[in-house]
């Protein structure tokens, strides 16, 4: 049986779900009985192999404590639709890096660091090492 193509708006919109839903230290669990589902449904609404309902949406804006368009920010242009509001969409990557239990955890930490000048100096050694 070949494998489902992903929908490139159900995936950024279930990747912006689990960011958020980490952003929380909620588990996937915990979203999934606040939804009454299971973990693996939001599971798979996370990796975008299954499409969130408008209402279902709705409901874990509430939860994440979002607007809806939240989880639309920087998502994909779809070929043959029109641009959008003219909205420049961050980097794929940015996203995808903050999607991720590392990302948000370098980027909390990261934050918390009041130096500017130290954070500057984190920045160029991480470059350094990143060659």
């Amino acid at each position: 049986m070949p494998r489902k193509i992903l929908n490139p708006i159900d995936k950024h919109v279930g990747s912006r779900v689990r960011m958020r839903r980490l952003m929380l230290s909620m588990s996937q669990g915990k979203l999934g009985d606040a939804l009454s589902l299971t973990f693996q449904q939001v599971q798979k609404y996370e990796k975008g192999t299954n499409r969130i309902s408008a209402s279902r949406l709705q409901a874990i804006a509430n939860i994440l404590q979002v607007p809806v368009s939240f989880f639309f920010e920087g998502s994909p242009h779809t070929p043959g639709q029109p641009g959008g509001l003219g909205e420049v969409p961050s980097p794929a990557y940015v996203s995808d890096f903050l999607a991720t239990s590392d990302g948000l955890a370098l980027t909390k930490a990261f934050m918390q660091i009041k130096d500017a000048k130290l954070r500057r100096n984190i920045v160029n050694l991480v470059e350094e090492i990143a060659g």
